[in-house]
């Protein structure tokens, strides 16, 4: 009786949590003509996320190209279609693994930071000082950080395919030896931009970069003024991120096939 009381209590706390994050996020939206009047912020803002986010991502990518050309090789090569290695590996890429390894980089490195930082200012009351020198902290500190994840997402997923794509390039042509001109033909013949490009890499990008933001700038928020609050509003923010990227994305799939 015990363990199903627990487990309720668990859902009913993940349920309140869902319910502040949307009032939260219509808070946001109330705000942002008001945040316009802080361009430098947002821009310093999107720099911070976006920027700093390149050569991780970047890294990532290419290995994650490698290794995806490598094991599709072996498999297509069974069946006679190793010379449409890049053409998996491409569609691989626009639809799936782009967006969402993207999105959780984007959750473990900037996600986090952006609930530290915000989680220290309401520590150090900071916040409050704002609101003291009339000052809103959602115009100032949070519109512009959820802004700039909105901003960098789909910057940041377009070079992560752009780098999964030179990196499968380099397995397959320079190691495994497909001939250069079939990797490319047939990957352009085949890869649509609307449904793969678009739908995956932008709507997709757009969808994550959205929710990893609101569930940062939230943490943060709402923080407990104390440094294991602010430490467990950031474990919060990794795992709220990685669930609710996963399970959207398998929503978005649906929808858009």
């Amino acid at each position: 009786m015990s363990t199903s009381t627990g487990r309720y209590q668990i859902i009913s706390q993940w349920l309140i949590q869902i319910g502040e994050a949307g009032l939260f996020l219509l808070r946001i939206l109330a705000v942002i003509p008001r945040s316009l009047r802080y361009p430098r912020e947002m821009v310093r803002q999107v720099w911070f996320v976006g920027a700093m986010s390149l050569i991780i991502l970047m890294v990532c990518g290419l290995f994650v190209g490698m290794v995806l050309a490598l094991q599709l090789y072996h498999v297509l090569s069974i069946f006679g279609g190793a010379a449409v290695t890049g053409t998996v590996v491409a569609i691989s890429i626009y639809r799936e693994l782009g967006p969402v390894v993207t999105a959780l980089l984007f959750a473990g490195r900037a996600g986090t930071a952006i609930t530290a930082e915000i989680g220290l200012m309401r520590t150090t009351d900071q916040l409050a000082a704002m609101e003291l020198m009339a000052v809103d902290p959602l115009a100032y500190v949070v519109v512009p950080r959820f802004i700039a994840g909105l901003v960098a997402m789909p910057l940041l997923c377009g070079v992560f395919c752009a780098q999964g794509i030179l990196g499968g390039h380099l397995v397959a042509v320079s190691w495994l030896g497909i001939d250069n001109g079939s990797f490319w033909s047939n990957m352009t013949a085949t890869v649509d931009v609307w449904k793969d490009i678009m739908d995956g890499v932008v709507w997709k990008s757009l969808a994550f970069g959205l929710v990893v933001s609101l569930i940062a700038v939230f943490q943060g928020y709402t923080a407990p003024s104390t440094s294991e609050g602010v430490a467990y509003a950031t474990t919060r923010t990794v795992v709220a991120s990685s669930i609710a990227i996963l399970l959207l994305d398998f929503m978005l799939t649906i929808f858009l096939m």
